[in-house]
């Protein structure tokens, strides 16, 4: 009977622990994807375009549209993740801009931010990447029907 309640008494304990302990938030290095290649032949507009249907795709709103550059948010419940998309007929490039509540932070000079914003990144990369292979097929079709007319 005396085991018995040790080991009650013990399993208390950890319980009691683990209820007060922090929560550990699983956070990850955060560096900016490597820049996405656009197809030849691409205009800026096109591959503006390709930009603003592959993040549409996945719920991120283009807050600001220039020349050559967007800034993106995405908003889930109550966490905010916002990049910088700069742009030409070359290349796009993402960058971390700011995020509220996805536990951003530079320790010794690292950047470190929660996994799902990693996550979101690497979709819209994705995304953005067969919206540029959409518009490419796309103007090697016009490009054809122009020469057959």
């Amino acid at each position: 009977m005396k085991a018995v309640s040790s080991w009650a008494l013990v399993l208390m304990m950890l319980l009691g622990v683990a209820a007060v302990a922090p929560i550990a938030v699983a956070s990850e290095v955060l560096v900016d994807p490597q820049p996405i290649s656009v197809p030849l032949g691409l205009s800026e507009m096109a591959v503006a375009k390709s930009i603003r249907l592959g993040v549409a795709q996945r719920g991120w709103v283009v807050s600001r549209q220039d020349p050559g550059y967007m800034e993106a948010t995405l908003n889930i419940r109550s966490h905010v993740a916002k990049v910088g998309i700069t742009y030409d007929t070359n290349s796009i490039q993402i960058r971390y801009l700011d995020s509220t509540n996805l536990d951003y932070e530079v320790k010794k000079g690292v950047r470190r931010i929660h996994r799902n914003y990693l996550k979101w990144i690497n979709n819209i990369v994705r995304d953005i990447s067969a919206q540029l292979q959409s518009a490419e097929i796309e103007s090697a079709n016009s490009a054809q029907t122009g020469r057959q007319s």
